[in-house]
């Protein structure tokens, strides 16, 4: 996470909170207990999304194969649609690419 540590402070990687094994459902149910958005190139948050609302906010990555500092740049690059989406009330999912 320090690729993003200065634009996205606070942020936490799955592996840091031991959800590294986890299944979606018990990530679902810590980022809506801790207040995190979930960050992921995995469509099942996106079910997940739909059958439970949110929040978790979901920022979806339709990325392909890429390498770690490539989602982070595409996080850096969007910070500003990020952030709006992360303070509306009304949208639940974001998909970047």
């Amino acid at each position: 996470m320090f690729l993003l540590a200065e634009q996205y402070p606070g942020s936490s990687h799955v592996a840091s909170v031991a959800l590294d094994k986890a299944s979606d459902n018990d990530v679902w149910t810590y980022a809506r207990a801790s207040g995190f958005s979930i960050v992921t190139k995995d469509s099942d948050f996106n079910d997940l999304l739909l059958m439970r609302g949110f929040p978790p906010k979901v920022i979806w990555l339709r990325l392909g194969n890429c390498t770690t500092r490539q989602v982070a740049d595409v996080l850096r690059s969007s910070y500003g649609v990020v952030e709006e989406f992360l303070a509306s009330e009304e949208i639940g999912i974001l998909e970047l690419n």
